[in-house]
């Protein structure tokens, strides 16, 4: 007789029937028997499970791991007969409490398992649905059916990025969605994307974060933790961004959008924040990992405070072995269960410091994403400075692998548009791949995310229309985000009815769409920018859940001419490689990149220069004639004259881009005679020009066909 092995309990603690767990997978998770439960403390002297009943605050079970559940820092055991539908659960450690040492062990604190897949109680935006200090975890299934999905796989440097707020970009009813705020809303949005023509979403944090998190009143409004960078868990999703309550299979909206978004050729790609958490410093709340190994989480001064290099009160100590295994962890969690296609890093410099906040020369983790088989292809985006000083645009840690959002692009470039004297040299180089930065033969054409617009800071049309931050809602005094804007109002402070100021203001947006466009690079602008979207002049509105940061969709139609402008650039940007990355040898023996200051080859500038010519030419793949592309730029008041460099042989120019054209219903009607006969033309004032050389017998097809 064959006698079939079956797990029995080891012991009985508090009516429970347990036994020893998988000690090598942290989390909590459905087994055949029960529940498998593992977490690791190193500094802790105890641990217990505690289990609640569903929604409810005082626990009806608390059960001590036992001796035999413990190997090592880890403790792992298996509860039998639990029902993930019927519990909620968190961790109680003991130990030292000694916080001039680092430790801050209180047995009555109720710890929030640092790998819980779902957190209790944030299931409704703007309600805490359980008032007091601690979170509690849920169980999940993690077994969304993936079928033959294939995960998109684009080229970095064909990237065009579009960064959005979950909530706010379809939180306004002018957005005409079933489920506003939500991923379901996004996935309404998707044929609206695929006309745009972006490859990419960025999504804001949409890791579990609190929006109550020292939420306060100004002027009777509630302001909250709306931007949400301020992590309470790393590796649940934030549920109120989630249309429909999926109890036990939380993620699995974000799963279907991220499904349907890449099966549309648009990839994912999350603002992810590992520098700090919202447990803040000595005065902050102790619900996680403080509560666990505060010394080994936190970059700690000799006298156990907290350094605060993220501006929000600590700073991950992320180059400590233990907390390098949890993120690359997380990170591969993402990738492998929601699918994800990169990762945008904020304040991604602290990734980069050693426990005494020192920057390392070699820091482990970068080296360890960089390197790590499953995030192979993975993009990883840093955001390379943070809120100690240090500044790190092209020189972070990238090990042929990171890309940076480039902050020099958008300062110089900004600077230029507006018509600052001296900024026409620093506007080539940012325009033409930032190179002085980002060496071509070691960080190649992807390093570079060059953007103008963020969340952070004026949106596009705002930068345009405000010369000073107006932050006034935001209850401090307008003293809170930067002054440090790189702004023109076209002459007036805000809205206006003059109708001259407006037609300047949204050519001076199409000049700047324009030239994001052209630039080498994978390119990023934030979501509304490309209808001239407004936050009436607040750079800053990191706790404004409110018209002030959401979409006014209605602009879509009142500036079409500006998004049908959008989507044209973004084309032409997709039709022409030769703007995103070095192409092969042009047959005509163009050089890669040409500078053509108001005549051809002049590569001479001044203080005073406000003309800047720039042709790409390289061999069109597949086919046997060359792609060029010329772009003049004049941010200048007055007119100027520019001379065309000469096309090859067999070539002719054509404007395929003016902003100071007269719109149609598809900015498709550019021709500019001047041009063709003898590459002469005046450009405008304030005004961008783009141009392609085309093959002289497809100019006499197209004019046939007319």
């Amino acid at each position: 007789m064959i006698h079939l092995y079956r797990e029995q309990p080891t012991a009985t603690i508090g009516g429970f029937r347990v036994r020893t767990g998988n000690f090598a997978q942290n989390g909590a998770f459905p087994v055949a028997e029960g529940v498998n439960f593992t977490i690791h403390s190193h500094y802790a002297t105890s641990c217990e499970l505690v289990l609640f009943h569903n929604s409810e605050t005082v626990p009806y079970a608390r059960i001590p791991f036992p001796s035999f559940c413990r190997i090592g820092d880890v403790y792992s055991m298996i509860v039998y007969d639990l029902d993930i539908e019927e519990f909620e659960y968190c961790y109680s450690f003991d130990g030292p409490y000694e916080p001039e040492k680092g430790h801050r062990f209180q047995k009555k604190n109720m710890i929030l398992d640092p790998y819980a897949k779902a957190v209790v109680g944030q299931r409704v935006w703007g309600e805490r649905y359980v008032e007091g200090d601690f979170y509690k975890a849920r169980v999940v299934r993690n077994d969304y059916d993936w079928g033959l999905f294939k995960q998109s796989d684009i080229p970095f440097e064909d990237l065009v990025i579009y960064e959005m707020h979950v909530r706010g970009f379809t939180k306004d009813e002018s957005s005409h969605v079933k489920y506003p705020g939500t991923f379901a809303g996004i996935r309404e949005k998707i044929p609206y994307l695929k006309e745009l023509g972006i490859n990419a979403i960025e999504m804001m944090p949409i890791f579990c974060f609190d929006e109550m998190e020292d939420n306060r009143h100004s002027d009777g409004k509630r302001l909250y933790n709306y931007w949400g960078y301020n992590t309470v868990c790393f590796f649940a999703p934030n549920t109120a961004y989630s249309a429909h309550d999926t109890h036990g299979r939380e993620g699995t909206e974000l799963k279907k959008l991220i499904r349907e978004l890449n099966a549309n050729g648009i990839e994912v790609i999350l603002d992810v924040v590992f520098n700090h958490t919202a447990e803040g410093n000595e005065h902050g709340r102790t619900f996680c990992f403080k509560g666990i190994d505060n010394k080994i989480y936190y970059m700690l001064t000799p006298e156990g405070y907290y350094y605060n290099f993220s501006g929000c009160g600590n700073a991950m100590n992320c180059n400590h072995p233990i907390v390098q295994q949890m993120i690359v962890d997380c990170l591969r969690y993402w990738v492998t269960e929601y699918r994800v296609n990169g990762f945008r890093f904020d304040l991604a410099s602290i990734l980069g410091r050693d426990q005494n906040g020192a920057p390392m020369e070699d820091p482990p983790l970068l080296k360890e994403l960089a390197r790590d088989p499953i995030l192979a292809k993975t993009k990883l985006i840093a955001e390379a400075w943070d809120a100690g000083g240090l500044y790190q645009v092209g020189n972070f840690p990238a090990y042929k692998r990171w890309a940076e959002w480039n902050g020099k692009y958008r300062d110089d470039v900004r600077e230029f548009l507006k018509g600052d004297d001296g900024k026409a040299g620093a506007a080539i180089n940012r325009i033409t791949g930032s190179t002085d930065l980002y060496h071509p033969e070691y960080r190649g054409d992807t390093a570079s995310i060059n953007f103008l617009n963020c969340h952070d800071g004026f949106t596009l049309y705002d930068m345009y229309a405000y010369n000073e931050k107006h932050n006034e809602a935001n209850g401090w005094n307008n003293t809170d985000g930067s002054n440090d804007n790189r702004s023109w109002n076209c002459g007036v402070e805000g809205e206006t009815d003059n109708p001259k100021v407006n037609e300047l203001r949204e050519r001076m947006c199409r000049n700047a769409f324009a030239t994001l466009m052209v630039s080498r690079g994978p390119a990023m602008f934030y979501s509304g920018d490309e209808f001239c979207n407004t936050q009436s002049g607040n750079n800053n509105a990191y706790c404004q859940d409110s018209p002030i940061s959401w979409l006014d969709w209605t602009r879509r139609e009142k500036y079409k001419q500006n998004f049908e402008f959008a989507k044209l650039m973004i084309k032409i940007r997709k039709d022409h490689p030769v703007i995103r990355k070095r192409q092969k040898e042009a047959l005509s023996g163009l050089p890669d990149i040409s500078i053509h200051n108001d005549y051809p080859y002049n590569e001479s500038f001044d203080y005073k220069t406000h003309l800047i010519g720039i042709m790409y030419a390289g061999k069109k793949k597949h086919e046997d004639e060359d792609d060029i592309i010329y772009v003049a730029i004049n941010t200048f008041w007055e007119d100027l004259k520019v001379t065309m460099p000469d096309p090859p042989e067999g070539y002719a120019w054509r404007v395929i881009a003016d902003t100071s054209a007269e719109f149609d219903e598809s900015w498709e009607t550019f021709r500019n005679t001047e041009i063709e006969k003898g590459r002469f033309f005046k450009i405008k004032n304030r005004c961008v020009v783009v141009a392609e050389a085309v093959k002289i017998a497809d100019v006499s097809k197209e004019e046939e066909a007319e």
